[in-house]
Formats: C-alpha cells, structure tokens, sequence
C-alpha cells in the first residue's frame, strides 16, 4: 500500500514537471513573439519621429510602474543592435510618497548595470497642501514632476527625456482633453518643451497597453503601485479608459482608426480657424475646368436653358436629348 501511494506521488510530481515545462514553453515562445513586436513598433516610431540620434544621451524616466520597465529594457536592447551609439541613464523621481519601496528600483537598475540616477524631492506635501482633499492631485503632482526631471536633464546634459506614454495614454488624451478641455490636443510623441531646452521623446507611441501589461507579467518586473498618492480613483482618465476598452470589445480594431486618424488630420477640413485661414479663402476665376465640367466644355450644353425672370431654369427636353446623343457619338 505504501509502495502504491508512493508510485501515485511520484507520478503525479513528474506529470506537474511536465506542465511546468510545456507552460514554460508557451510563455517563452509568447514571450519571444511579444518581444519582436514591440522591439519593431518601438524601432518604427523612432524612425518616424527621428526620435533618437548619433551620439544622444537618453534619460530614462523609471517610475516603476510596466510601461516605463518596458521602455527600458526594449530601449537598452535596441541600443546593442542599433547602427548608431547613444547612452541611456535611467533616473526615478522619489516624490516621497507614503508606502514608496524605495529599494526596489536600484536594486533592479543595479542588476542591469545600467547608469542611473534616484532624485529625492517631496512633491507630494507639496501637492497635498495646495490640492484640498477629494481633488484630482495629478495636474499639479505632473508640472512639478516635470519640471525637476527637466531640470535634472540639463544637469547632465542629457540631449532627449524618454517617457513611456504608449498609444492608449495618447488616445485616452485625445478624449479626456476633448470632453473636459474643449481642445483637440493629445500627447506628441516627439516635444520640445516650451523654453526650447529639452526634447521630449514617447518611444512606446506605437505600443498597445494589453501588450506591455502582458510584457511586464512575462518579464515579471517589479512593480510599484502606481495608486500609492490614493487620488487614482478620482480620475477622468479611468472613466475615459473604461469607454475605450468597451469599443475594443464590442467594436475590435476601431481604437487602431482612431489612431491612426489621428496621424491624419486635415486643418483645411475642419473649423480652427487657427490652424487654417479660412477667411482668406477665395474661387480663382482662372482656374482651368475639371472633370465632366472640363470634358463637357466643348458641347452646347448651355444651348437648351431657357432662365426665365423669376430666376427658374426651364429645360428643352428634345434639345437636351440631341446634346446627349451628340456626346455619346
């Protein structure tokens, strides 16, 4: 009976060996193909955007949250196979937020041995005691962000910032900045900041969201809560995010139209009058007939109207029938 359980316990180790084995098979082989597609979008929105060039010094802003982990790792790997050199430093902002780990990001950043920077500066009594509570912190948590990563970059003489906004987070600004802002305003992928001192690059604007999600699951980086200021719950952006996620379910493949309609856009078909000058807009009395107008230009087309006073056009029925027929000849 012993030998029996003994047998039983055997078999059922070396049948959990072999699931383990045939799942860590999937997840490499999901892995891999994951890992090419986004290492392609990531190489087409640079070359698109001229997004990194000969001799840059990137500056990687690493929050610790998957996207910026993948920005990261598929940057630093493009950078070994890449036909030209540019150096990366990876740089978190500890904005001395409650329950911040902050072990977690140079214990990573030291296994990669990659160069990296942690900046130190409590923003976050900053924002709660000029937000009253129950407000939205982010506007006034992001520009001071922003404006000590901007700083810190021209310290080092760091040429382009790297944020790693994907393609969800520049559609979903599309909206929120369209049902809360009045604007028709997203994110760029390539900015010049507003003193012209720093170049702004989003090398992850090709990247669905689901695919660096699944990325960072497979790649099992270490995740920081991304909800430790507690104001996430109040965001438009989650309401906005919602609507998004049900148009993909119900309607698959409109989000990829509506992004790319937003690298299409026509001034002259729409009703900004900053971005067309519409009132300038004038006919040319010269310009040469096209089409049917310009193929009917030679017929006596006019020969069977009769404009009577009122303005009403009366039509020669049989003269406009020895017109067609001469047309058709």
């Amino acid at each position: 009976m012993l030998l029996g359980a003994f047998l039983c316990l055997k078999l059922c180790l070396k049948l959990r060996q072999i699931q383990c084995l045939k799942n860590y098979q999937k997840n490499t082989t999901r892995l891999n193909k994951l890992q090419k597609r986004l290492r392609r979008e990531v190489g087409s929105a640079i070359a698109d955007y001229n997004m990194i060039e000969d001799g840059d010094k990137i500056m990687c802003c690493l929050s610790g949250g998957k996207d910026s982990y993948a920005m990261l790792d598929i940057l630093m790997n493009l950078q070994q196979r890449a036909p030209i050199q540019f150096e990366i430093i990876a740089v978190n902002l500890d904005q001395k937020q409650p329950g911040f780990p902050e072990h977690v990001l140079p214990a990573y950043l030291d296994q990669l041995n990659v160069p990296y920077h942690i900046l130190e500066k409590d923003t976050y009594s900053i924002v709660k005691d000029k937000i009253p509570e129950g407000k939205t912190t982010c506007s006034l948590c992001s520009r001071l962000r922003r404006g000590t990563l901007y700083s810190f970059a021209q310290r080092i003489g760091a040429t382009k910032i790297a944020l790693g906004h994907h393609r969800d987070d520049i559609i979903e600004t599309l909206f929120l900045n369209m049902f809360f802002g009045g604007r028709m305003k997203a994110m760029p992928a390539k900015l010049l900041s507003d003193d012209g001192a720093n170049v702004v690059i989003r090398p992850l604007a090709y990247c669905r969201e689901k695919d660096l999600e699944e990325y960072a699951s497979l790649k099992e980086f270490p995740i920081i809560p991304c909800n430790l200021c507690g104001s996430q719950e109040n965001l438009k952006r989650a309401a906005v995010k919602d609507m998004l996620n049900q148009w993909d379910r119900q309607y698959p493949g409109r989000i990829e139209t509506i992004f790319t309609a937003m690298q299409n856009t026509a001034p002259s078909q729409g009703v900004d009058r900053e971005q067309f000058d519409f009132v300038s807009l004038k006919r040319d009395p010269d310009a040469p007939m096209r089409g049917d107008v310009a193929a009917e230009a030679n017929l006596p087309a006019f020969d069977f109207l009769n404009i009577v006073e009122n303005g009403h056009i009366n039509l020669d029925a049989t003269k406009r029938i020895e017109i067609v027929q001469t047309y058709k000849a």
